[in-house]
């Protein structure tokens, strides 16, 4: 069993074209051979954003602080903390923090199928 603070995992930039502001740390992942999701936590500074990107699995979001704007193809969608977002997998989406203070959320992805190998 781990039990660890967010705070002492790694932070580092996300680099994904298309992004601003935005830092990741991987909370469960490969480190812990995880064989089925991996969970990582993002900070999205005042005015930053996510990358408009798609790929080919789900992930499931959890908003632990501030507010913002989720892009998708359906369109613009507000959320703030205490929401839970769903995308698809394939879906085009970003995540925009349009409040005061950063922006933080949860995200789980699926664990890449040679994650318990490594």
């Amino acid at each position: 069993m781990k039990v660890q603070s967010i705070e002492s995992h790694d932070q580092a930039p996300v680099t994904m074209e298309g992004a601003s502001g935005a830092k990741m740390r991987m909370l469960i992942g490969p480190g812990e051979r995880a064989p089925n999701f991996h969970m990582r936590h993002f900070e999205v500074e005042v005015g930053g954003y996510t990358p408009h990107h798609q790929h080919d699995y789900e992930h499931e979001i959890v908003i632990l602080k501030g507010k913002g704007v989720a892009k998708s193809e359906q369109g613009e969608r507000e959320f703030s903390a205490g929401d839970i977002i769903y995308v698809p997998a394939n879906e085009m989406h970003n995540f925009s923090n349009t409040g005061d203070s950063p922006l933080e959320f949860i995200c789980l992805i699926p664990a890449p199928q040679d994650c318990s190998k490594e």
